[in-house]
């Protein structure tokens, strides 16, 4: 009995692991939404072993939008592996039957959390999205959200000051596949006159780019 109440001791989010269901009613970004449980109480889940880019990052409003279609207003059945210590639950949540962790690095919306993860099937999912340039992978250097976070916004302001500096003079690109962010589309489109990288005449190019 001693070495069952030590082991629990030990791993206690393995311990209290159980599965419950309820319905979505909020969704805050690309891991994390809110489920009315059985008690009609809101519940905050974060899906653990994916990590979504931030807010004010680019593919933000996308990854968002992504897991809003997945999963906001539907039946769920959550596994729920305890508490991080923002007081949120941490679990692998089924959206009428599909795996929204996986479904949304599979859509290029949100990166296998290497840090924290156990399912290697959701790295390689990263890859094949990479390879395949699909969401946030249509730029391959884009910038994951924990190292975003460190940055913070000096770093991005940063970046965008070397990226101005870089983009003084037009060179030979015309698609938008072949951009490296949003603002070297901005470019192309504003100071080079490439106007089919804005393709529904809204002013903003590139919407696979710049997440808009």
């Amino acid at each position: 009995m001693e070495k069952l109440v030590f082991a629990a001791l030990l791993f206690p989010a393995f311990a209290f692991a159980a599965e419950w269901q309820g319905t979505v009613v909020g969704i805050s970004d690309g891991d994390t939404l809110t489920v009315l449980n059985a008690d009609k109480r809101q519940v905050k889940i974060r899906l653990i072993e994916i990590d979504a880019p931030e807010k004010n990052q680019d593919f933000g409003q996308k990854s968002k939008d992504s897991l809003s279609q997945l999963c906001f207003k539907k039946s769920v059945v959550v596994d729920d592996k305890g508490t991080d210590k923002y007081k949120r639950i941490l679990g692998r949540i089924k959206c009428d039957g599909i795996d929204a962790n996986v479904e949304q690095v599979k859509r290029g919306m949100a990166w296998a959390y290497r840090k924290y993860l156990t399912d290697w099937s959701i790295a390689n999912l990263e890859e094949q999205a990479k390879s395949a340039g699909i969401g946030l992978w249509v730029n391959p250097h884009a910038t994951p959200p924990w190292e975003f976070r460190h940055g913070g916004k000096s770093k991005q302001e940063a970046v965008k000051v070397e990226l101005k500096q870089t983009y003084l003079e037009c060179g030979a690109k015309t698609a938008c596949r072949e951009m490296i962010s949003c603002d070297e589309a901005i470019h192309y489109l504003n100071d080079c006159g490439v106007s089919r990288l804005d393709q529904d005449d809204d002013k903003v190019p590139c919407d696979s780019i710049c997440g808009r």
